[in-house]
């Protein structure tokens, strides 16, 4: 392959790669737990949008409860979040995990 086709197949990808980061910022995702007391919503640039707690989750005598619940629900959607831009970045590198993209 010559020097200039290469170089125009990567000039491709990054504009791709601009795009997807765009557009992956633009999609959430949601985790829920405690049977739908605690939720968290993420972006796919691993942002945290929102918390939501239900007033039945608050159990002045058990903090901790509280504690983990929320760590496990943010937890669980960047994780989501991390799995979808894998999951994209995969589709645009063919597969090819190139270290230091995302």
């Amino acid at each position: 392959m010559g020097i200039n086709k290469m170089m125009k197949q990567v000039q491709k990808i990054q504009a791709e790669m601009v795009r997807l980061q765009e557009e992956l910022g633009e999609r959430t995702m949601e985790a829920t737990v405690g049977g739908g007391v605690v939720t968290a919503v993420a972006n796919g640039k691993q942002e945290l949008l929102s918390i939501t707690i239900k007033p039945e989750a608050i159990d002045p005598d058990d903090p901790e409860m509280l504690q983990d619940l929320v760590l496990t629900a943010v937890n669980e959607v960047l994780r989501q979040s991390r799995e979808m831009v894998a999951e994209e970045m995969g589709k645009l590198t063919g597969g090819i995990n190139i270290p230091g993209i995302f």
